[in-house]
């Protein structure tokens, strides 16, 4: 397992800039859409994510679903209470934040600038 690429400042810009430096990945290698997540616990990354439904043949591995499995996998829980997830360009969609509750996540915080970040609130799960 590899090591966390841990940013130098504690600070949600901080966090953010390294989920915009995922969806870059995302982008690069030819994985999916421009998005990626990074779960954060105790001002530590434990989990990151891009978006890799091209890569994997899977439309669930949205950069959200990756980085939730990634911290799940890294912890050895399933249940993430006490961490939070820092996603890219936008409000997650309805699949990325149901796993989110779903995942007991405290906090979602979305941007698309490490400096706009905003804080998107305990998830929600929406029935259908």
């Amino acid at each position: 397992m590899t090591t966390m690429k841990q940013p130098v400042e504690t600070t949600p810009a901080a966090f953010m800039a390294r989920a915009l430096e995922l969806s870059r990945i995302a982008v690069e290698r030819g994985d999916g859409s421009a998005y990626g997540a990074v779960i954060v616990k105790d001002d530590r990354i434990v989990g990151e994510g891009w978006n890799r439904v091209q890569v994997n043949n899977d439309p669930t591995a949205h950069g959200e679903v990756e980085a939730i499995r990634d911290a799940a996998r890294r912890l050895e829980t399933r249940d993430l209470s006490g961490c939070v997830i820092y996603t890219t360009y936008g409000y997650p969609c309805p699949m990325c934040a149901a796993a989110c509750y779903w995942a007991g996540l405290d906090r979602i915080y979305y941007g698309s600038f490490p400096t706009t970040v905003v804080d998107g609130g305990a998830p929600v799960y929406e029935r259908c």
